[in-house]
């Protein structure tokens, strides 16, 4: 009798069957991961002196928006991740 994952991971598996990279796709979505990462540091570095002087000087409204842009740009570096890794897997269905 199979568990109730093993019966999710099968309907899973039917409704999105799994893609076959190859070497060189999974080289480029590793570096695409990467690139997103480096991208929201260097974003967290860049915004977290100007968080560190708001919070010095009690400037709750300054902090508030610049803790607003540091989650819209993370998200925005996520999306265009998972864009450019779904084109790197949309290639092998071809």
């Amino acid at each position: 009798m199979k568990s109730a994952y093993e019966l999710a991971m099968d309907r899973l598996a039917a409704a999105q069957p799994a893609v076959n990279l190859s070497d060189e796709q999974k080289h480029r979505i590793a570096d695409i991961e990467a690139k997103c990462k480096a991208d929201i540091a260097a974003k967290e570095l860049l915004l977290g002196g100007e968080m560190d002087k708001a919070r010095a000087t009690g400037d709750a409204e300054a902090m508030a928006q610049l803790q607003r842009q540091f989650a819209d740009e993370t998200r925005r570096f996520e999306e265009k991740r998972d864009r450019e890794k779904d084109a790197v897997r949309a290639e092998s269905q071809t």
